[in-house]
């Protein structure tokens, strides 16, 4: 009989793997960088082509909300204004494009908007695009393969099942498929496939653990599997694998429902499994959730610490350093350098912050 291979230096090859995971959540950093020029929450934040990232619109307090806009430089650590926005705006969503301008669309100041509008890095400028059909607070909005934009779902005194696609080309929104019920605080994560998958939200008071997926060749919005608890105000992130991870938000109790669970969506099965727990239980991060450079997921918002997810072990393991406080609607950036910049959200008086934070992961190259 033939003899079997050693397994041994397999073995030892995969706890080094592990141990070096561990290693590095272990020796990860977080600490302050310059602040914004103003406070804001449930503000956008996007990375643009030359690096830097716009930071546009957001609220101070209740009923308080800005047009101001601002860039950080992760060359300098520094904030600087540029061009206001046409419209107050929070909650709103914004794109980066396919030739790198951002779309704003929706949000609420005193009143819920349909307004959207374009900002050009090369000038500075906010400049008006078509409306929406709805007026939309709470939506997504999705970049598809095409480059159109797919904007789901959202609330303005009540909940909306439909969608509409921005076309940049002809700076037109146009009406597609509905989802099978309203939803407000989803989530939606562009899929491999190129489809998109929606999950969890509002609707009439209730949180659903439905999920649906969206396919833009035919235009409708089908079931898949359903959450393994309902879940609203929560975040999600695609992984290197095409699993999708599903953290935090909360039951229909808002604050006092908030979770530290977790789950993974499997494309090829249609169906949600709960892997291992957040330390903190965390909700209101939707933007607070990024993917890092080297597969392992970052999760800010909803508490003073942060947290990795690491899919080789599927465990949270929380990062070195602290949040001046629990944050809410912060948003979590991915620089070209492998940092993450956290900025902004508000406490739990709902009063938002300028402060401002840099994650670096141990072997980050700072150019």
């Amino acid at each position: 009989m033939k003899q079997l291979n050693n397994p041994l230096p397999i073995l030892l090859l995969l706890l080094m793997f592990i141990t070096s995971a561990i290693s590095c959540e272990a020796n990860d950093t977080l600490a302050p960088t310059g602040r914004m020029t103003i406070a804001r929450a449930s503000h956008s934040a996007t990375l643009l082509s030359n690096g830097k990232v716009l930071i546009a619109g957001g609220m101070e307090r209740n009923d308080v909300h800005t047009n101001s806009a601002e860039l950080y430089d992760p060359a300098t650590g520094r904030f600087v204004v540029t061009g206001n926005m046409n419209v107050k705006r929070s909650g709103h969503t914004a794109t980066r494009l396919s030739n790198g301008k951002i779309l704003i669309a929706g949000g609420s100041n005193t009143e819920w908007l349909s307004s959207a509008e374009i900002y050009d890095p090369s000038t500075g400028v906010f400049t008006p695009t078509g409306n929406m059909s709805f007026r939309r607070g709470g939506a997504t909005a999705t970049l598809l393969a095409d480059g159109k934009v797919l904007i789901v779902g959202g609330y303005d005194g009540s909940l909306h099942s439909d969608a509409e696609i921005y076309d940049p080309a002809t700076g037109k929104f146009t009406a597609t498929g509905n989802m099978s019920a309203g939803r407000s605080a989803h989530t939606a994560t562009l899929l491999s496939n190129g489809k998109v998958l929606i999950t969890g939200g509002g609707a009439n008071r209730n949180v659903l653990a439905s999920a649906e997926l969206y396919n833009p060749v035919s235009g409708a919005f089908t079931p898949t599997g359903n959450l393994t608890v309902v879940r609203h105000k929560h975040a999600a992130m695609r992984l290197p694998n095409d699993d999708v991870l599903i953290v935090g938000g909360s039951d229909n109790r808002d604050w006092r429902g908030r979770y530290t669970s977790a789950e993974i969506y499997k494309l090829a099965t249609g169906t949600f499994s709960a892997v291992s727990n957040m330390n903190t239980a965390r909700f209101k991060l939707p933007a607070a959730v990024t993917l890092l450079n080297n597969g392992m997921v970052f999760v800010a918002g909803g508490g003073t610490s942060a947290e990795t997810y690491n899919p080789a072990t599927n465990t949270f393991n929380i990062v070195k350093g602290e949040i001046d406080a629990a944050r809410f609607y912060s948003t979590a950036t991915l620089l070209s350098d492998g940092r993450v910049l956290i900025i902004g959200g508000y406490n739990s008086n709902i009063e938002a912050s300028a402060s401002a934070w840099l994650y670096k992961q141990q072997g980050t190259k700072i150019s």
